[in-house]
């Protein structure tokens, strides 16, 4: 059985205001931070809209061995992503990746160091919409993971169609994103050590419920990334990321609803999920897609070492799952009052 993962923009609510007041004085994005934001989700419309039409034109025209090349390599390279994928130094880098962190600003915090001589499967809390923290922290270098974590190499897992599309594999697997496939987790986590792959457990179904001030996770039935640690002996690393869920309001639909229902089938057919989210403008105090510029701050917890057990019992998977659980509302309940959150503020499990 698979890892869970999912994924891949008014008057803020008293609660954000309460967050803001806590922090330093921040600082009106400038218009090129807020392009260079954009930048992020449009270049995978980009790809799959202007780049990949393109490609099939050139098989008519004159040019028609550069397309015809990338085909044949693309069915030569077609079981990359799932044997390690392919990391670009160069793409992890980018100077935009800094600016888009700049303009929340984005930061990684470290409890515990995490040996290069183990594997590590982290769970990533919570969704949020565009999980911006998780793509931040661990799929570029803005954030300075690399100086954080020497020797631990990480990768990012999403939908694994996302894999089998002409260019975008290519610009996914630059950034270390690899597949959820069952394959791609067990290749990482036997080849080697220093490997750390990132779930986002919760999936779509946690990002259908992300609205600001709520620490409702769906993890109680999702198991499947324990067991695979499990069989490979690598280690859990609990993560959350405070702030995640503060800076997008959501609109929310009624379950008998007929939007839910089609956000539900629309989920089933494609995998991933259909929202209606919104944020700010490029004018101040208009509304937009653009973020709110608020902290997100993606606290890493201590490892929870696991036995190596290749058919793990349910009575053992249900026994590190529970181990797992508690040491994420201990990493929580440390740093909550100082990243935005009540004092009386728990995790919420269903």
């Amino acid at each position: 059985m698979p890892p869970n993962s999912g994924c891949f923009a008014m008057d803020p609510s008293l609660h954000i205001f309460g967050f803001l007041s806590i922090m330093p004085c921040l600082k009106q994005p400038t218009h090129f931070q807020s392009l260079i934001l954009l930048q992020w989700p449009l270049s995978y419309l980009a790809m799959f809209w202007i780049l990949q039409p393109l490609l099939i034109y050139l098989l008519f025209t004159s040019l028609w061995p550069l397309p015809v090349l990338y085909f044949i390599w693309f069915f030569l390279d077609w079981k990359t992503p799932e044997q390690g994928g392919r990391h670009s130094a160069w793409v992890r880098n980018w100077c935009a990746w800094t600016h888009l962190k700049n303009y929340f600003p984005i930061t990684i915090l470290k409890t515990k160091d995490l040996s290069p001589k183990h594997n590590y499967l982290m769970g990533v809390h919570p969704h949020g919409i565009l999980t911006f923290g998780a793509f931040c922290n661990f799929c570029t270098e803005a954030t300075g993971f690399s100086k954080i974590f020497p020797g631990i190499t990480p990768h990012l897992a999403t939908l694994s169609w996302f894999f089998k599309i002409p260019l975008v594999r290519e610009y996914l697997m630059a950034k270390g994103v690899c597949s959820v496939s069952q394959p791609a987790i067990d290749y990482l986590l036997s080849h080697g050590t220093g490997n750390l792959v990132g779930i986002v457990v919760g999936g779509v179904g946690e990002a259908l419920q992300s609205v600001p001030n709520t620490t409702t996770l769906i993890l109680q039935k999702r198991k499947g990334f324990v067991r695979t640690a499990l069989q490979h002996g690598a280690h859990l690393v609990p993560t959350f990321t405070f702030g995640e869920t503060e800076v997008y309001e959501q609109v929310l639909f009624h379950k008998d609803s007929w939007m839910y229902k089609f956000q539900s089938c629309f989920r089933s057919i494609f995998g991933f999920y259909f929202c209606i989210f919104y944020g700010r403008g490029f004018c101040q105090g208009s509304n937009g897609l653009l973020p709110y510029s608020l902290p997100i701050i993606t606290v890493v917890g201590e490892p929870l070492p696991l036995p190596k057990i290749e058919k793990p019992s349910p009575e053992v998977v249900d026994k590190y799952h529970a181990l797992y659980m508690d040491a994420l509302c201990k990493l929580f309940d440390q740093h909550k009052t100082q990243y935005g959150c009540s004092a009386t503020q728990k995790l919420l499990f269903v």
